[in-house]
């Protein structure tokens, strides 16, 4: 009887821990995955290094600004040779953002440019805010934007507040010759 007991008890526990592990696709793991593989670039970017001219900024923006951490980029280059690969890891980037833990905040299109801005979390708090874009000329970029106390209100606070800083864009020159 105890022997009987005892298997099921493990039988169970082995069930639960296996149940739990989601085998669903991650974006974190499709960073990992990508990053050194060849047409894309990678780049992680601590906030704390961004240099950007806060000084117009309000309590609300700089409070939303302080609330970011970390910014993880990916992006991948399209060119004649790699039109399928493009393809293909487009639809793979796609598929992973249309997971219903990704909430929608906002998108918008412009001259065959798409941007889509998702978020992790609730109405309150966001774990991780996900910027999105691609253009068939160019390729397309991933930016994972990490924090603590992030809220989506925060971060379209923050988008409207970066379109009129001067951010020193020569930290970001190597991401943007990457699609020249």
């Amino acid at each position: 009887m105890k022997r009987t007991v005892k298997t099921f008890f493990i039988t169970a526990l082995l069930s639960v821990v296996l149940v739990s592990c989601n085998s669903e696709p991650s974006l974190q793991r499709y960073f990992v995955d990508h990053q050194e593989q060849p047409n894309f670039i990678s780049q992680d970017l601590p906030v704390s290094m961004v240099k950007l001219d806060k000084t117009n900024f309000t309590e609300e923006q700089n409070e939303a600004f302080n609330s970011v951490r970390r910014l993880n980029f990916l992006g991948f280059n399209i060119n004649d040779t790699n039109k399928d690969v493009y393809a293909t890891e487009l639809g793979k980037v796609k598929s992973i953002l249309k997971q219903d833990k990704y909430q929608d905040l906002m998108e918008f299109s412009d001259k065959g440019r798409k941007i889509l801005v998702k978020y992790i979390g609730d109405d309150d708090e966001a774990d991780e805010v996900v910027l999105f874009g691609s253009a068939e000329d160019m390729g397309f970029a991933v930016v994972r934007i990490l924090g603590s106390d992030m809220s989506p209100e925060k971060m379209v606070t923050l988008s409207e507040a970066l379109k009129t800083s001067n951010l020193d864009e020569t930290q970001m020159q190597e991401m943007l010759d990457f699609f020249k």
